[in-house]
């Protein structure tokens, strides 16, 4: 996920951190699905035209060329070198999806994927003019909640870091740690300095928000497919019924994706009975992921995407669009339409690699080419209404016509 740099250019709040813990494009965009497995297998490196003797003799050069004649030999990271390595192995295939992860970039993103996290439990936002980083969600019962951080305060130093210039991650970093150790925020609060301390815990991810709105429709904004989001997308959904919900909008936008069998699972309370999404390997092999249909969605519904909604996204508005479940508005998606697979290498590190393309109900690839929509809407960002969302507009006007 990215960060978001200000409504002016996104046109939406700010996207979830986790703990405040960002959760980059690196780390979520590649997954239409994702498992982790123990690599077993063995294989080589070499070709018609290199062995592995010319490998290590190539490396053993670098090294001594950059042991004579490198400036800053004093600062050189031998680890970061050998990581490097394998990094660029990976990269070398050409596949932006498949990714070697170091040991911190794997604890990483396990902890992304899962939607559980060490830190405070909030959610903050840069300015794209002003560059101010300000806290724009509270989660409740956290321990930002408990140390009296709220919604609008303006982050200005985290313990001994001053905030500055510094990259959002970079300041997720300093907010983030073990749980039941103290973070010092200081913040600036209509005009006022604020100094609170947090107790760090283990914060579940809000990935789903939801309201009810006017003439009785529901909405609900998933901003991603993490392990706690079918609970907490099934307790919306649950909710809103019981509030009387006549008509629904699904909120996809900015979502990059996430977890196949949440998705699925989450498909399998809105979806008839039949195929949710099917995969094809590299051996022609064809795996189906179906629906029973006991729980079927037969009221007005319209799902929300934009060019960022990505993968899992792409899975659960196709297969939305494919059975007519409900109206798909908004831009033509991302189009990542591949599978990617977790392979743990055993020693703390993991590698990401492709190993199927996934189709839509009916039979359709959108790799590369996206689900395109129902309803086209292209944002408009309104500078007399900034909170104005023409999208959302569209898709609540859907609904409410398909009510009358």
């Amino acid at each position: 996920m990215e960060e978001n740099t200000g409504r002016k250019k996104s046109g939406f709040a700010a996207g979830l951190l986790t703990g405040i813990v960002i959760m980059a494009v690196i780390s979520i965009l590649g997954f239409g699905g994702w498992y982790i497995v123990n690599r077993n297998s063995s294989g080589s490196y070499t070709s018609e035209n290199v062995t592995e003797g010319d490998v290590s003799k190539k490396l053993d050069q670098l090294n001594q060329l950059i042991d004579k004649y490198y400036l800053y030999q004093d600062e050189v990271d031998q680890d970061a070198l050998v990581e490097g390595i394998y990094s660029g192995y990976a990269a070398a295939l050409g596949d932006p999806y498949t990714v070697y992860y170091n040991k911190d970039e794997t604890k990483a993103l396990m902890e992304s994927t899962s939607g559980t996290f060490s830190g405070v439990g909030a959610t903050l936002t840069r300015d794209a003019d002003t560059k101010a980083v300000t806290i724009v969600n509270v989660y409740q019962d956290s321990p930002a909640e408990k140390a009296g951080l709220k919604a609008g305060d303006i982050l200005e130093k985290v313990d001994d870091h001053e905030v500055g210039d510094e990259e959002l991650d970079t300041i997720v970093s300093w907010i983030k740690g073990e749980k039941g150790t103290e973070v010092t925020l200081y913040v600036l609060r209509d005009g006022k300095e604020e100094t609170l301390t947090a107790t760090r815990d283990t914060i579940e991810a809000q990935t789903v928000e939801y309201e009810m709105k006017d003439g009785g429709i529901g909405y609900i904004r998933v901003s991603e497919f993490d392990l706690v989001t079918y609970d907490q997308f099934k307790a919306a959904l649950d909710d809103l019924e019981d509030q009387g919900m006549a008509g629904l909008v699904i909120d996809l936008r900015n979502n990059p994706g996430g977890n196949l069998d949440v998705v699925c699972n989450m498909l399998k309370l809105l979806l008839p009975e039949g195929t949710i999404v099917s995969t094809k390997d590299k051996n022609g092999k064809t795996d189906e992921i179906t629906c029973d249909g006991t729980n079927e969605f037969k009221k007005p519904l319209a799902v929300l995407v934009n060019q960022y909604s990505a993968s899992a996204s792409e899975i659960f508005s196709g297969a939305i669009q494919d059975y007519g479940t409900g109206k798909i508005v908004g831009v033509t998606t991302y189009g990542k339409g591949v599978v990617q697979q977790l392979l743990d290498l055993g020693d703390g590190t993991c590698f990401k690699v492709t190993i199927a393309e996934y189709y839509t109900p009916s039979g359709r690839s959108i790799n590369k080419k996206g689900v395109e929509p129902d309803i086209e809407v292209e944002y408009q960002y309104d500078e007399a209404d900034p909170k104005k969302d023409n999208q959302l507009d569209k898709a609540l006007e859907t609904v409410s016509e398909e009510l009358k």
